[in-house]
């Protein structure tokens, strides 16, 4: 695991974030990563405003967080967004994970 490479964003995960009007609204796209779910670890995707030890990824006002305990879990990851039949939503592609559950929210190392 490379802990120099941060995550990347997508450009149509940033167009979904201006979209919804996140910076107006004076929030950003938080993705951390907690203990739990089917596989070890689970994505917490939500809006939320920047905390004082995030790495903040930002292009045209949008904002995407990392905070500093997510982020080596994180490294080199790509944050995008999907608009399939099935729903849309943002997703994680990361190289670290070994496997991962179906659901996509779930991860282990």
């Amino acid at each position: 695991m490379d802990l120099t490479l941060p995550p990347k964003v997508t450009d149509r995960a940033f167009a979904r974030l201006a979209e919804i009007d996140a910076a107006a609204q004076g929030m950003a796209l938080r993705v951390a990563v907690e203990g739990g779910g089917c596989s070890g670890f689970q994505y917490e995707i939500k809006l939320d405003a920047p905390a004082e030890d995030d790495l903040i990824l930002e292009k045209d006002g949008e904002k995407v967080l990392v905070d500093s305990v997510s982020l080596p879990f994180l490294a080199d990851a790509v944050i995008d967004f999907s608009d399939e039949l099935i729903g849309a939503r943002f997703t994680i592609a990361n190289p670290n994970a070994t496997s991962s559950c179906g659901c996509g929210t779930s991860f282990s190392m």
